[in-house]
Order: structure tokens, then C-alpha cells, then sequence
């Protein structure tokens, strides 16, 4: 496990806090957000409503949707009532009976898409990011809040590409927080990406912290991360060939 030692036995990168879960939300169907509840930074609950999208559209398609349903309701009746006189075939009725199942899946659907005009938090956490305003048209599935969940908070660095062999899953580390300078709170690697930035050339890496030091921050602050630097470990451990001699028992 780290030291408090020399600082040229470690090389410091500097991180910011963010949370293990980050999770975007958005969505299921597209339209206009005619109202948002949260901004940045406020905390949620889990089934908390955060947006809400025009429900007009919605309201109109499931309408119509229940008006088809109910006039091929009313048809499949009449068809049953002529099979039962042997004045339609067995097989129009069957196509009468799979039209009306058709329009009411169709109305199922378009019922509870009705319903996802409300976007609401899975479980509870901050709100990190906003990436949309009301009056913007959104697409189904685009990101319109990234919530950051309770549980856990984490330090994000970029590791350098011609060092990577250097590092690994589990490595022991301290971390410096803004809010707490001069103290080292021990932390270790918790996930190293296995491909480089393409445009940087570093690897994001997380670094989780204990329990106690992640409730003392807060997300977007800075931290600095201390890495033993395994060359310089290895030069304090070695001495001069010169220096080396015989014990008495010839060893």
C-alpha cells in the first residue's frame, strides 16, 4: 500500500469527481418538451417526473387508434352473429377477428406511448448534465439529462499511452481532494479503458474511492491522483555494486 513518502517516488495526475453510475436518460418517444422540472445539479428521486413532452400528438394518435379499435369490435360482432347463420365463411371471420387483435395491440401501443411523454429518474441521484431546453424538438432515445446515482463517487484521470504497462485493475494509489489539501486518502484503480483516446492518446481510468472520503466531495471537483512511480521505486531500491559484500557465512 502507498506512502506518505518523497513525491518523487510518485508521479500526479490531476481528476475530477464523478459518480460510478452515470446514466444518460431520455425519451422513448420523440417530441417538443413543453416542460422541465430539474436543471443541473438538483437531486431527484427515483420516479420523480424531471421533463414532459407536448402530449398532444400522443393524445390524438391514441384516440384515433381507439376509434379503429372499437369500429373493428363492432364489425367482428356482427361477422359473429352471420357465422353463427352460416352466411359467412369461418375463414372471413377469422381475418374479421385478426383485424380487430391488429387495431387493439395497435391502440395498446399507442396508449402507452401516451404515457412516455413523462421522463422520469430510475433511482435517486443528482442531476449531472442537461442537454436539451424546452422547445427543442427531441428524438426518441436522445439524451436529455445524465444523472449521476447515489452510491458511489469515483476520480476520473487520463493515463499517459507510453506508460500504460506501468498500471493495472487493483494498483494501490492516494488521492489528493481539492476540498482537503495536503491529505492523501488512500484509493486504488478501479477500471483502466482498454483502448487509447484516439485524438489525446491516454486511456481513461477510474479510481474509486473509500467510503468516507467519497461522501466528503462533490461532483465536477478536482483531485489530484498519486501513482507510485515503479522506475523510481525501483532505483531507491537498488545500491551500488561496490557497496555489496561477504557475511561471515560466506553469503
Amino acid at each position: 500500500h502507498p506512502d506518505g513518502g518523497a513525491d518523487a517516488a510518485f508521479t500526479a495526475y490531476a481528476g475530477e469527481e464523478h459518480a460510478r453510475q452515470e446514466s444518460p436518460l431520455s425519451f422513448r418517444i420523440g417530441g417538443n418538451p413543453v416542460r422541465r422540472k430539474v436543471d443541473a445539479g438538483a437531486r431527484v428521486r427515483a420516479g420523480q417526473a424531471l421533463a414532459e413532452l407536448d402530449p398532444g400528438d400522443s393524445q390524438l394518435q391514441a384516440s384515433a387508434a381507439q376509434a379503429e379499435m372499437s369500429r373493428l369490435g363492432g364489425d367482428l360482432e356482427r361477422y359473429r352473429k352471420l357465422l353463427a347463420q352460416k352466411l359467412v365463411s369461418q375463414s372471413a371471420f377469422d381475418a374479421q377477428q385478426a383485424a380487430y387483435r391488429s387495431a387493439r395491440a395497435q391502440y395498446q401501443l399507442m396508449r402507452n406511448q401516451a404515457g412516455y411523454t413523462q421522463l422520469r429518474a430510475p433511482r435517486d441521484g443528482v442531476i449531472a448534465a442537461r442537454q436539451a431546453e424546452a422547445g427543442q424538438v427531441v428524438a426518441a432515445g436522445q439524451t436529455v439529462f445524465v444523472l449521476a446515482a447515489d452510491g458511489g463517487r469515483e476520480v476520473a484521470i487520463a493515463l499517459p499511452e507510453s506508460r500504460i504497462r506501468s498500471f493495472r485493475v487493483g494498483q494501490p494509489v492516494l488521492v489528493e481532494l481539492w476540498n482537503a489539501p495536503g491529505v492523501r486518502q488512500p484509493g486504488q484503480i478501479r477500471e483502466i479503458a482498454p483502448e487509447a483516446d484516439a485524438i489525446a492518446r491516454t486511456y481513461a481510468a477510474r479510481i474509486a474511492l473509500q467510503d468516507d472520503a467519497a461522501q466528503q466531495v462533490e461532483l465536477g471537483q478536482s483531485a489530484r491522483v498519486y501513482i507510485r512511480d515503479v522506475d523510481a521505486q525501483a532505483a531507491a531500491l537498488g545500491v551500488p555494486l561496490s557497496a555489496i559484500q561477504r557475511g561471515a557465512d560466506g553469503n
